[in-house]
């Protein structure tokens, strides 16, 4: 078994191991019954989340956890979306819905610089805070116009059995690829595939050795 595969198999465990138990987020139940709009919404949710607690977190210790934790989630997030949902859009609604899907990669572009600015940076940082609200400005503009515009024209166009079929989809993406922001790597497939299968072993064993805030699905929710 290569360096990259044993990396690949050693970080999905504590993942497996944790949804295996009563976590307090079941994705892999909610994932199954949710439509593509509900599974992005959830994470859009649990993204602004991960920014408050880090606002809100007294002590640098509990911030670097939720950094980490919200850099694991985004990355993951818009490089599922990328690889899954926004194919959807041009599959589904031609011309517009790659018009749609241009510009939110390049939304994306932005938001992936500044969170590997971030992912990097420690909370005694002068910047830390900054960057984080310069971040989520960008990004709630993002979310904003998916979740009112880009989304419900997908939904119109397709069946509701199709909708859940593209969030099991996502769901599936996010557990293989990178859980750190590469805003050099390609963002289209299927470069960013190859691309990502290289990168995300490599991510996931140092998500092992990260601090994870208590009770969240993550790779490593250390309590010491």
């Amino acid at each position: 078994m290569s360096f990259l595969n044993k990396a690949a198999y050693s970080s999905r465990r504590p993942v497996v191991h944790l949804l295996k138990h009563n976590t307090p987020r079941s994705y892999a139940a909610t994932a199954a019954m949710s439509t593509i709009s509900e599974a992005i919404k959830k994470d859009h949710q649990e993204i602004k989340e991960y920014a408050e607690n880090i606002r809100t977190a007294t002590d640098d210790d509990s911030k670097t956890r939720w950094q980490n934790q919200f850099t694991w989630e985004l990355a993951r997030h818009s490089i599922g979306e990328e690889l899954v949902v926004y194919p959807a859009f041009a599959k589904h609604l031609g011309a517009k819905g790659q018009a749609m899907a241009d510009k939110d990669r390049a939304e994306h572009q932005t938001v992936k610089e500044a969170l590997h600015k971030f992912q990097n940076l420690k909370p005694a940082s002068p910047e830390f805070s900054p960057t984080l609200e310069a971040l989520m400005k960008d990004l709630n503009e993002h979310i904003k116009e998916e979740e009112n515009d880009d989304l419900p024209a997908l939904e119109s166009a397709i069946q509701t059995e199709e909708s859940e079929s593209i969030a099991k989809s996502f769901g599936r993406t996010k557990a293989f690829v990178p859980s750190r922001s590469h805003p050099n790597a390609p963002s289209k497939p299927p470069f960013e595939t190859v691309v990502g299968l290289m990168t995300a072993p490599i991510d996931h064993l140092g998500d092992l050795f990260r601090k994870f805030p208590d009770k969240t699905i993550s790779p490593n929710p250390s309590t010491k």
